[in-house]
């Protein structure tokens, strides 16, 4: 009898505790606290942002740099034809140019640059046989030409900018080469080596 009520009191322990955690998983899942079924929170301050797109292009002056180093290379060897050549060509390159890819502010300094450049261009076609006349409008181009490359960039070449001291009158005049080498296309091949790299451009 003794043990009929020992077995009647372990199972009745059992139950309960087996209604225990029954009870308490329901209570769980009701309460929504469910471990399994919890989905962890994005930290959005430690979130990454979607890349922003860029609102402009690169864009490249490469055949503009590619004619006036034309230029500059016929006056260096006092070709006043191939100048007056690469002249029309210079033009051309600033005539073509695409600006659809400028910003505002670029399109604006571009503009500005082209409008002078074109023209001495335009002299420099005009006057071949005219090499002096052609050199004083190249003096103006240099400086037009230095303004571009500092804007836009070399073109994808390593540019050097050169200085005469005793170009356009004794009052001293810039260019802009593809190669380190001093070669003067002011005077040309009276004083080929006269000047000094003031920069280079990468």
């Amino acid at each position: 009898m003794k043990s009929i009520i020992i077995s009647l009191a372990i199972a009745a322990i059992t139950f309960t505790a087996c209604n225990s955690s029954t009870d308490k998983a329901t209570e769980n899942k009701s309460s929504g606290t469910d471990t399994a079924k919890v989905k962890p929170q994005t930290d959005i301050a430690t979130a990454t942002p979607p890349p922003v797109a860029e609102t402009k292009a690169a864009v490249s002056i490469k055949e503009i740099v590619t004619a006036y180093l034309q230029l500059k290379n016929a006056f260096t060897k006092d070709n006043s034809t191939d100048a007056a050549t690469a002249g029309t060509s210079l033009e051309t390159a600033f005539k073509t140019f695409d600006k659809t890819a400028l910003s505002t502010d670029q399109k604006k300094t571009f503009e500005d640059v082209e409008d002078d450049a074109r023209e001495h261009a335009e002299h420099i076609e005009k006057n071949g046989g005219n090499i002096a006349h052609q050199r004083e409008h190249f003096v103006m181009l240099s400086k037009d030409m230095a303004d571009l490359v500092k804007t836009f960039g070399n073109g994808g070449q390593t540019l050097y900018k050169d200085f005469c001291p005793m170009a356009n009158d004794g009052k001293g005049a810039i260019w802009i080469s593809e190669v380190k080498e001093i070669k003067n296309p002011y005077l040309g091949s009276k004083m080929p080596t006269c000047g000094t790299m003031k920069e280079e451009i990468k």
